[in-house]
């Protein structure tokens, strides 16, 4: 550690440097000069869009050695201008939380153990039982034969982490399959 001197203390280089109102280098410490920003280190910035709700706000993805390090965010977006909610600055954790999960997992009927499945046996099970219920709860018409063409037995509640592109396409995919129950948390 250095020598205490009275020529370091900040009131003495306030006055001896032309920062008079010590509102620069002559009140900052050496600790604080010596600090660099945590994503100094990054390979490349990736702008993106916040995942969780509709807003839509932008951030600057830091990546070094191919994992995300921080998120921030993007002063140029237009929406947020720099600014992220709680959930938006804890958007880092959604990649690399230690309990996040990779695999897809199943629970058979009056099971208790999960089970992990591979991805194309998970779209089959989906899609088998989309069908099904599509068939089973089909009304083509009401009780004085007017035109319905709907399901009952199929509904969709969207969540705010999907962005617009992707909300417009499961709208899409419910409506063309009879569906009236769609709804988005977003917007409720």
């Amino acid at each position: 550690m250095a020598r205490f001197s009275p020529l370091n203390w900040p009131v003495v280089r306030q006055l001896t440097t032309p920062d008079r109102f010590g509102r620069g280098e002559a009140v900052t410490s050496r600790q604080t000069r010596d600090l660099k920003p945590r994503t100094a280190t990054a390979d490349r910035v990736v702008q993106s869009v916040c995942p969780y709700c509709a807003v839509g706000c932008g951030q600057l993805v830091y990546v070094k050695d191919d994992k995300v390090i921080d998120i921030e965010g993007d002063p140029d977006s237009p929406i947020s201008r720099g600014r992220l909610c709680p959930k938006g600055s804890a958007s880092e954790q959604l990649v690399n939380a230690p309990g996040r999960q990779t695999q897809i997992k199943y629970r058979a009927p009056y099971s208790t153990e999960w089970q992990s499945l591979s991805r194309d046996k998970a779209i089959d099970m989906i899609a088998e039982r989309f069908i099904e219920s599509r068939r089973r709860w089909w009304q083509d018409t009401d009780e004085h034969g007017r035109p319905l063409r709907r399901t009952m037995g199929i509904a969709s509640l969207g969540g705010a982490t999907l962005d617009n592109e992707e909300n417009y396409l499961i709208k899409k995919l419910f409506t063309a399959a009879g569906a009236i129950q769609i709804e988005n948390q977003a917007r409720i």
